[in-house]
């Protein structure tokens, strides 16, 4: 067989999604997922790798614009759906589909590839590096309490059908995009991902609920939840499952928490996933008592350095040789200056001596200010070749607010 992609067909489709949910254990999404997830595939921007008539091997990368440091919303491929048969195993297909896809995002002009990983060990070799993570909390909310800001009270809540809900809630995701690197704009069609609500996905709970909060006749806040009802020998002990949360001012954000908080027969709050510096953090009364835990988020790939590395700011100023490593892309290998800070960056090929060696897969896991420079250097990843380097370009590549993805892809 040749393992040579090619850009899939959109009457290819269900043969090469059914070829992906067996890679992932041969369970169909349910059929209002496949629907949604058929509508969003760009088959423009989707390979397959075919045996004959079987699809043995499978990629996609939806064009999402990315928020980075400073603000700026920035071109990026979602790489998605990558998947390669068991019989195919170890014959180069995920690696052709990863050269053509890279080659790809190259030529379409986009700086940046992202993706989540089923296994994070798989895209390193490819030159991605975990630039977020994601924060789960299991709240005891019968020992737990919120000390809420002065104003709380006055914001008005009231319950909404979340389809009814759904322009609204969007219209805060997309005022809070700007304020935290690493989310996406929701392109048409995106906004309807966190309505999705098969049964069989809810684990016992209830159907997807909306909450909306309220401050002089505008929507300033909302939550996206379930509630999972349970029993036992002392009484109620049900769960409040949070599917998402977003807010536009500390009050807003303060009262939807008190009221999940709140909700009667329940003994906990479930969060999924929430930024790292989540602010709740700082409304609870025990914070031992919440259960955090952390996992790998999104992991980004640099395509093209130059211009990543100018479309975001520097916190402090910056002037800084780079010797960038990159065996995959080598268009991005050699020598970069960086000079930049709050204002803006200019980023070029240069012949000066370096001041600090990286690969590519270190710049990607830097890039949202999620891990620091010298973090990576004490792991051995950062080497400094200038004293005093490694300390100006971790301040400069930092973030005020942690970056996070705040849905899958």
């Amino acid at each position: 067989m040749t393992i040579e992609p090619r850009v899939l067909a959109a009457a290819e489709w269900n043969v090469w999604f059914t070829q992906l949910e067996l890679a992932f254990g041969g369970v169909p999404e349910a059929p209002e997922e496949r629907a949604l997830w058929e509508e969003l595939t760009e088959c423009d921007r989707s390979l397959g790798v075919w045996d004959g008539k079987a699809c043995v091997g499978t990629a996609g990368a939806f064009s999402f614009r990315l928020s980075v440091p400073g603000g700026a919303v920035v071109p990026a491929a979602g790489v998605t759906m990558v998947s390669v048969a068991p019989t195919h195993r170890r014959r180069g297909v995920l690696t052709s589909m990863m050269r053509r896809q890279l080659d790809d995002v190259r030529a379409w002009g986009e700086p940046l590839a992202v993706l989540t990983a089923s296994e994070p060990g798989i895209y390193g070799r490819f030159g991605y590096g975990l630039a977020t993570q994601r924060m789960r909390a299991d709240i005891d909310t019968t020992r737990v309490r919120l000390s809420v800001p002065e104003g709380t009270d006055g914001v008005r809540l009231r319950l909404a059908r979340p389809e009814d809900a759904a322009a609204a809630c969007e219209a805060v995701y997309a005022r809070s995009v700007p304020l935290r690197p690493g989310m996406t704009e929701r392109r048409p069609g995106w906004e309807r991902l966190p309505l999705l609500d098969p049964p069989g996905d809810r684990g016992g709970a209830s159907a997807l609920q909306c909450v909306l909060a309220e401050r002089d006749g505008e929507v300033t806040g909302y939550a996206l939840y379930r509630v999972r009802p349970e029993w036992n020998a002392a009484g109620p002990d049900g769960t409040v499952v949070v599917e998402h949360v977003g807010a536009l001012d500390p009050v807003s954000y303060a009262a939807v928490w008190r009221y999940l908080f709140a909700i009667d027969l329940t003994t906990s709050v479930s969060v999924n996933s929430c930024p790292v510096d989540a602010a709740w953090q700082h409304l609870v009364s025990d914070v031992r008592r919440c259960g955090i835990a952390l996992r790998d988020g999104m992991f980004v790939r640099l395509v093209d350095v130059g211009g990543a590395l100018e479309a975001r700011t520097y916190q402090a100023p910056v002037d800084v040789v780079l010797e960038v490593a990159d065996d995959f892309c080598p268009w991005n290998a050699g020598r970069w200056r960086l000079t930049g800070d709050s204002g803006g960056a200019r980023c070029v090929r240069t012949d000066e001596a370096a001041d600090l060696a990286l690969s590519v897969r270190e710049l990607g896991s830097a890039y949202l200010g999620g891990f620091s420079l010298a973090s990576l250097a004490g792991a051995g990843r950062v080497r400094e070749l200038r004293e005093g380097a490694l300390a100006e370009a971790s301040l400069a590549f930092g973030s005020a607010a942690a970056p996070w993805l705040s849905h899958h892809f």
